[in-house]
């Protein structure tokens, strides 16, 4: 019995985030063209797989003309799609300090 370490083990977890958010039928971008692209951009971190979400120029200038938070509501929506999906899949599911991003964690 081997005893794999995070990093052996992110590959897979990354692989399986990937996988489980496409199935669902989340439009995944790569991570350096986030901010170009509107979708979900999965990248391997030390700690696990972080998955932040980017909208659409098209989307984010409609929000700038709305009163409230239309914006930061969309985006508590889209994480907690992710969230509860991952954690159903019996991902351990976690929010960075900086917020908006969502960390998977990497079994230790």
């Amino acid at each position: 019995m081997s005893h794999r370490s995070v990093s052996s083990t992110a590959p897979d977890l990354l692989s399986q985030v990937r996988h489980a958010l496409i199935q669902a039928g989340f439009h995944l971008v790569e991570a350096e063209a986030e901010g170009d692209r509107p979708g979900l951009a999965v990248t391997e971190v030390p700690a696990g797989v972080l998955v932040g979400w980017a909208a659409s120029d098209k989307f984010a200038s409609l929000v700038r003309n709305q009163r409230g938070a239309l914006g930061d509501s969309v985006q508590a929506v889209v994480r907690a799609a992710v969230s509860g999906l991952l954690v159903r899949l019996r991902h351990m599911v976690t929010e960075p300090s900086d917020g908006g991003d969502l960390l998977v964690l990497a079994d230790k």
